[in-house]
């Protein structure tokens, strides 16, 4: 939330001019604070086996919701999506799932080679295997943001003065 690739510094900055240029009104991306990065990164390294993709849980937001928390009196303008940009994030592909064991706040993608018995791991921080054909990504999310929680989280991580 809002680094260099997030639409949020973006948005506002085009905010002023009163047109905020939308890419696809269906567009989805998943939202992390600098601050949860940062724990998930440093829980990985503490219970790691070795080779694994940890993945955290994470809300989703829609591309709109984002431009109505910010510029809600701005025209919106659809711009097109660009040569290898995807409509919603995905984080976990169906081929993923097939070794992909869910905890309660993440999910990890094991290594394609066993350096350790995955069974073990999996009950060991009381993991469930992913069903075949599971995904996991921005579109098809079970938690979402609205309107007035993107601007809370505006103010809290990216500009405390934030005003829609």
């Amino acid at each position: 939330m809002g680094s260099r690739g997030s639409v949020i510094p973006f948005f506002m900055q085009k905010k002023n001019a009163g047109l905020l240029p939308i890419t696809d009104e269906g567009m989805t991306r998943f939202n992390i604070t600098l601050e949860d990065g940062v724990k998930l990164v440093l829980y990985a390294l503490e219970n790691m086996w070795g080779g694994e993709i940890f993945v955290p849980k994470i809300p989703s937001y829609r591309i709109m919701d984002v431009a109505d928390a910010i510029g809600p009196e701005c025209q919106k303008e659809v711009v097109g999506i660009r040569p290898g940009e995807k409509l919603h994030e995905e984080m976990i592909t169906p081929t993923d799932a097939l070794c992909s064991v869910e905890f309660e706040k993440y999910f990890v993608i094991l290594p394609s080679i066993n350096l350790w018995d995955v069974n073990k791991f999996a009950q060991t921080f009381g993991g469930n295997f992913c069903k075949p054909g599971f995904s996991y990504n921005s579109g098809e999310n079970t938690e979402w943001l609205n309107v007035e929680e993107i601007r809370t989280l505006i103010r809290d991580h990216v500009d405390p003065a934030f005003e829609a």
